[in-house]
């Protein structure tokens, strides 16, 4: 280290983040407190730790380095006993052929570095943090994913011992025991990932073992490495009592829910058991309802992130006295948060609005809200009859899955209602087809639906480490993209950081295909005109599709080049954007 003769309030001073009387301010208190310059700086308010660690930087000739935009590596991390990093206080950041690059907070600690470099007996190149970002970043490496890695460990040790005694008995007793390592094991799951935003877990067996993944916006990654295989059946026997299911079968699917209370809320979760050639997987649906609610709060069209032009179409639609509004796309595409803010935002006390759901995911003030219960009878169609007695102006279907409930929905539109619902199709077009194919007259079908919505979700570019990225020719032509039309566009990445996990996004985005229903487009349909005359017609009238509201999000650096083709079809010129 080379050492700069200057002191840190001069430093800081001629940084601009320190004005002079402030400086002279904080050498008073520091001579009466007896504590360093950028600690009482710090402590009244007029730096941030950022400040003192690029200050410091600067007077020790080191490199300055920002952990919010820095891709922490755990396994670098775990080669480091935990207790030595946060008693040293520095992060393992790169091995060098020489030795170990870390990162430190305080390079004035001589006798502490050099203390450091002979417990780990390596030459160390020192780069310098903020000090509250080095603790942020310690306990994240330190938290939940190594929480659940020391308890699988727990896990792994305690049936070795079971084995050596000669019996592997499972029983509910034990499995429902408080202190049983399967409880913890994934009650940790469960927490962890809850943290890291994921709507599913997985928990799939196969020749490396038991692997256990989270969804978060829609991508799959791995939580930890694979347990041994022989902790199948202890796992998946647990999430069978958590969902009250049948613990001794293991040939057929189940399907269960359970509710857990964790951090004073309650959250539910969907299981999907399924039979395999190595035992059996199990998926479980996050639905944190509390959650939704709150990030949810205030619930309308704009927070989704329609575009809008395709927003005030979409508005003038969902404010029809009567008709169908149907809103079709994959699962978890956020179809039925849409039609939740299509009902928050025409809401009002002169009318009754009843939605039937599977399950109600989210709770909406002043609408009646019935959760299908297929194993007492309810199903959708039922459901859907009671609630025409009910008297209800609007209805909410949360999914056509049959004839029936089809039929009646239409009926339903014909006769006065507005009813908003949900189908899974691929695109606006499909949509048609499936109704069709159900049995629906076609003239009743398309003269009662108001419009056709065809939804998504594409992942939104972390905030906080986004950057520029530039695409060559044939990234564009691959994406079926005019290099000369959009290639010098600004387009941006995220690097990955602490606040995305390292995956460079954070949080998605609905992109829209919208069908609006005009007397053309219903005569076409009724004659069975082809597809491609279909397209041709609602293009004209001004419908965008899914790769038009895709690209447009890229335009705008909402998302990246890689991400819209994920989502949506790349297009030939001139077929889309």
């Amino acid at each position: 280290m080379s050492f700069e003769h200057r002191k840190i309030s001069e430093i800081l001073v001629d940084m601009g983040v320190l004005a002079p009387a402030e400086a002279r301010l904080v050498l008073e208190q520091q001579g009466q407190l007896g504590q360093r310059f950028g600690e009482v700086a710090v402590s009244k308010g007029l730096l941030k730790d950022d400040d003192v660690a690029q200050a410091l930087a600067l007077q020790f000739g080191l490199e300055y380095i920002d952990l919010d935009i820095y891709v922490a590596d755990p396994e670098l991390a775990e080669e480091f006993p935990a207790e030595l990093s946060v008693r040293y206080n520095f992060i393992p950041l790169q091995k060098t052929d020489n030795g170990l690059v870390v990162a430190i907070a305080d390079p004035t600690n001589v006798a502490n570095l050099d203390d450091l470099e002979m417990q780990l007996d390596l030459q160390l190149t020192y780069k310098v943090a903020a000090k509250n970002k080095i603790a942020a970043l310690l306990e994240r490496l330190q938290s939940s994913k190594q929480v659940l890695q020391e308890v699988s460990e727990d896990f792994k040790l305690l049936l070795v011992k079971e084995t050596d005694k000669g019996e592997e008995v499972l029983s509910i007793e034990k499995l429902t025991d408080d202190s049983s390592p399967i409880i913890r094991l994934i009650d940790s799951t469960l927490f962890d990932a809850l943290n890291k935003r994921a709507s599913d877990i997985h928990i799939e067996s196969n020749l490396d073992g038991v692997q256990i993944k989270y969804r978060v916006d829609g991508v799959l990654f791995r939580a930890t490495e694979p347990l041994d295989g022989r902790f199948q059946g202890p796992i998946i026997s647990r999430i069978k009592v958590m969902s009250d299911l049948d613990i001794s079968e293991r040939r057929i699917p189940q399907d269960g829910r359970f509710k857990v209370r964790m951090a004073g809320k309650s959250i539910d979760f969907r299981v999907s058991i399924m039979p395999s050639i190595f035992g059996e997987d199990a998926v479980i649906r996050i639905l944190d309802k509390e959650s939704i609610a709150k990030d949810l709060h205030g619930l309308t069209l704009d927070v989704l992130g329609i575009e809008g032009h395709e927003l005030a179409r979409f508005r003038r639609m969902i404010r029809e006295p009567y008709g169908m509004v149907l809103v079709t796309g994959p699962t978890g595409s956020g179809k039925t948060t849409t039609l939740y803010a299509a009902l928050t935002e025409i809401y009002n006390e002169q009318e009754k609005i009843i939605t039937i759901e599977d399950p109600v995911e989210y709770q909406l003030k002043g609408v009646v809200q019935i959760p299908v219960n297929e194993k007492k009878g309810l199903t959708f169609a039922r459901g859907l009859r009671s609630i025409l007695r009910h008297d209800p102006d609007k209805i909410m279907v949360g999914e056509i899955r049959d004839p029936e409930t089809a039929q009646i929905a239409v009926q339903s539109a014909l006769t006065g209602h507005l009813v908003f619902t949900t189908v899974h199709a691929n695109n606006v077009f499909d949509v048609l087809g499936r109704f069709l194919h159900m049995g629906i007259d076609a003239y009743n079908f398309v003269s009662c639906l108001n419009c056709v919505a065809a939804q998504r979700l594409v992942r939104k570019i972390c905030v906080h480490c986004k950057q520029p990225v530039s695409y060559n020719r044939q990234a564009f032509e691959e994406s079926g993209l005019d290099y000369d039309r959009y290639g010098q566009h600004s387009f941006f990445k995220g690097a990955g950081c602490r606040e995305c996990n390292g995956q460079g996004f954070h949080g998605r985005t609905a992109i829209v295909e919208l069908l609006d229903m005009d007397d053309n487009l219903r005569d076409m349909i009724i004659s069975k005109a082809s597809v491609s005359h279909l397209k041709d017609a609602a293009r004209a009238a001004g419908t965008s599709f899914l790769r038009d509201s895709a690209v447009e999000k890229l335009l705008n650096g909402v998302t990246t080049l890689e991400e819209i083709n994920r989502v949506t079809f790349a297009e030939p010129f001139g077929g889309g954007a």
